[in-house]
């Protein structure tokens, strides 16, 4: 299987944590969204990451190359089989990817793509709006699922890869869960990004 896509994103991220956690071996090759790459493109039409192509087959999306690796690599298990976890499973999926992420992805967004990637100054009043007004509610939602070392029916799953992988962005951006108001959140956040398997995913290469 072949990867692509920088670790620098939460969204390839999310797949080199699911590979390491399954033990399945991938050749990582790092690129930004619409690299010119003909096999990158031929394997993610919209240009976007991550994007695989696993003897001959291709496909883009995260959420949709999880799913894939699970159907191929069913254990260990990232995705619950009792009917009301699994379904919680991949609400978690969802809402990592598109309630938590836009706002977690703002500070490191200006605070680092943006003056040390490309060249120009980011915008401090975009992150302190996603910093006091935006992240705070998802964090309040957040604390009160969160009951124990992982959210979905007593093991680690797709739902904990979801919501954990942008804060390690947020982390990179100079900023944290505050353990004062959030406690739960906080202590969850800090066991799951210690796994082995995102400590891996963080130290890939990202170009």
């Amino acid at each position: 299987m072949i990867l692509y896509g920088t670790s620098l994103s939460p969204y390839v991220r999310k797949v080199l944590v699911a590979l390491a956690e399954k033990g399945v071996d991938a050749e990582h090759r790092p690129c930004f969204f619409h690299d010119p790459n003909e096999a990158f493109q031929a394997a993610s039409p919209l240009g976007k990451i991550p994007a695989i192509e696993d003897q001959g087959f291709k496909l883009a999306d995260s959420s949709a190359i999880l799913f894939y690796i699970e159907a191929n690599h069913p254990s260990p298990a990232l995705l619950p089989t009792e009917a009301k976890a699994r379904g919680r499973a991949i609400w978690f999926d969802k809402f990592g990817d598109t309630e938590l992420f836009p706002s977690l992805i703002k500070p490191f967004f200006h605070r680092v793509v943006m003056p040390k990637l490309q060249g120009k100054p980011g915008d401090e009043a975009v992150v302190k709006t996603a910093l006091t007004e935006e992240l705070p509610k998802l964090y309040d939602y957040l604390e009160a699922q969160v009951d124990g070392p992982y959210l979905v029916g007593g093991a680690f799953s797709i739902a904990d890869i979801s919501v954990t992988t942008g804060f390690h962005n947020l982390k990179l951006a100079g900023e944290q869960v505050d353990a004062g108001r959030w406690p739960k959140l906080a202590a969850y956040v800090a066991a799951t990004l210690e796994r082995p398997s995102f400590m891996k995913a963080v130290a890939a290469p990202t170009n």
